[in-house]
């Protein structure tokens, strides 16, 4: 691995100040840091319990070893920290963004994601999953007496939006208060990659297991695959092919962290506080060139293999037929919506309440409403 220089102290957002500061004033914890208690919020939320039903690649062919959601996001969490800690910044704080990072994600996976925003566009408005995770620890998280919503830290709520993206001013006035034209803090930049890292090893082990991808394949079009089981082949000549995959995989994702580290900690040489990370004119958290161009060759595999493959279309166009049959039913009659939405339609819109509604579904419960639903619509024979 290339040496690593230590970012300067002031770089990483402090357990104090500005940041740690949340919009209803609470006591300081006697032991716990600020972002501590956002971990915790987190961890006992219902939307993070969700994310077990909730699809990460796969939403037909059922194995108690695909990742859901819930597991992703704690692979996610772990190699968050990993380079927080080797870089010297707030461990706490990334802890917390990167177990929130995927709790605006509807059933479905992407596909669901596609398919609610394809009906929301129908009425001028889109769906967001950074947007809507932002809407569930402010408004739908509902644990407290002395206040709506989970209460987080500002820190948190700033990368919970900005970790993977960057929003207009102009476009979102409502999220003045999160410093749009400034960089956010590295904590929330490294999240984009951890989740990255994540996923390209992961969904590659879950396309295997599937038997959607081969390992001959893998070898022949992913580099980082390919460059680790040819050297264990040689080491291991009579391992099985499946266990040389999994420790291909493995060294993969170490290297991918390895460059991460290096290359986010060159980038940042210079910079000696957090006010310079943020008026930086680009994000810091990065890989280098060759990697990069290794990165984006074994995502394209995968989406020309496996997310847009023929054996998943199927999931795919139930995605769109399950959310879209039940937005438009809704639609044309929403107070048949739960009460607690119903009563939100006159201030939100109906379009918008029916989104968060659907968006907050695990995949059985949406795929069981959807078949009575279905039924209810048909009626009986005399």
């Amino acid at each position: 691995m290339p040496a690593i220089d230590a970012l300067p102290a002031a770089c990483a957002v402090p357990n104090h100040g500005s940041l740690s500061r949340r919009a209803v004033d609470e006591p300081a914890h006697p032991y716990r840091t600020p972002f501590q208690r956002d971990v915790g919020r987190i961890l006992h939320a219902r939307a993070f319990r969700r994310l077990a039903g909730k699809t990460q690649v796969f939403t037909e062919r059922a194995s108690d070893h695909f990742r859901s959601r819930l597991t992703h996001t704690l692979e996610v969490t772990q190699i968050a920290r990993t380079v927080a800690r080797a870089l010297g910044l707030n461990e706490d704080l990334t802890e917390a963004l990167a177990l929130a990072h995927d709790l605006g994600h509807p059933p479905f996976g992407h596909a669901g994601e596609r398919a609610l925003d394809n009906a929301l566009q129908e009425y001028g408005l889109r769906f967001d999953h950074n947007l809507h995770a932002l809407r569930i620890v402010e408004y739908f998280e509902n644990r407290h007496l002395e206040f709506r919503g989970l209460n987080l830290t500002l820190a948190v709520r700033e990368g919970i939006i900005k970790h993977s993206r960057d929003y207009s001013a102009a476009d979102h006035p409502e999220l003045a208060e999160y410093f749009l034209n400034e960089r956010p803090p590295l904590e929330a930049q490294l999240i984009d990659w951890a989740d990255e890292i994540a996923w390209l090893t992961a969904d590659l082990d879950d396309g295997v297991e599937a038997e959607i991808l081969t390992i001959g394949d893998i070898r022949g079009g992913v580099t980082l695959v390919e460059r680790h089981f040819a050297q264990l082949r040689t080491s291991y000549p009579a391992a099985p092919e499946k266990l040389l995959l999994q420790e291909s995989l493995k060294l993969m994702l170490n290297s991918l962290v390895d460059d991460l580290i290096a290359e986010t900690s060159r980038q940042a040489k210079g910079i000696a506080n957090l006010e310079g990370v943020r008026s930086a004119q680009r994000r810091l958290a990065g890989f280098s060139p060759e990697m990069e161009r290794l990165r984006r060759e074994a995502k394209e595999y995968l989406y020309q293999n496996l997310y847009l493959c023929h054996e998943l279309e199927n999931g795919h166009r139930q995605a769109e037929t399950v959310i879209g049959d039940l937005f438009s039913a809704w639609m044309s009659e929403p107070w048949k919506l739960p009460p607690a939405y119903a009563q939100q339609v006159a201030r939100e819109g109906a379009p918008r309440v029916i989104a968060d509604y659907i968006a907050g579904m695990t995949d059985h419960f949406i795929l069981q409403l959807h078949r009575s639903e279905s039924k209810a619509a048909v009626p009986e024979r005399d």
